[in-house]
């Protein structure tokens, strides 16, 4: 098993080498005339390689802010992107700025849209809109669409269920109930 990790690995850097050797900014075009395109590297750490996309696997230590959309794992400190799918595990926080379907776990997430499924598990979860669940000591979020527990629950709209010690949806008919308050 250690062996098929091992060679995982290799085969992931060399994919991606073979990925960054094959971008040329001088020329948009190969050889022959037609467009060259660019792999989305399997494996990044840190700001290694200068590929937008990854497709796989990105270390972020201390953090990462070069690659843009992340279909995967995110692994590390600081992870920031602006689309992301997948798993997202950072220490500090987490951080999406467009669009989210997945999983954040760390002191800090932030999720722009979370117009896929998503849950949120931190000290603090934000979300301008999210369809999932928020757990943690404060959610907060725009348009809610599902689950949020902890100790302060706030949405502006929550077509859904909040349970906590604090709990507003500002635009329903009691905004503010403590325990349990249900939006629809």
């Amino acid at each position: 098993m250690k062996k098929l990790l091992a060679l995982a690995v290799v085969a992931a850097f060399a994919a991606t080498s073979y990925a960054a050797e094959q971008e040329d900014p001088e020329t948009p075009t190969g050889a022959d005339g037609a467009q060259s395109t660019v792999w989305p590297s399997v494996f990044a750490i840190c700001e290694w390689p200068d590929s937008p996309d990854v497709v796989g696997l990105r270390v972020t230590m201390p953090y990462s802010t070069r690659q843009e959309d992340i279909t995967g794992f995110d692994i590390g400190l600081w992870g920031r992107c602006m689309d992301f799918e997948g798993i997202q595990l950072s220490l500090l926080r987490n951080d999406v700025k467009d669009t989210f379907g997945g999983a954040q776990a760390g002191f800090y997430n932030t999720i722009n849209r979370g117009d896929l499924f998503c849950v949120q598990l931190g000290v603090i979860n934000e979300a301008q809109s999210f369809r999932g669940i928020q757990a943690g000591a404060i959610n907060i979020s725009g348009d809610g669409y599902g689950f949020q527990v902890g100790l302060i629950n706030r949405a502006e709209t929550m077509y859904g269920l909040q349970v906590g010690l604090v709990n507003v949806i500002r635009d329903a008919e009691v905004p503010v109930l403590p325990i349990l308050n249900i939006g629809f």
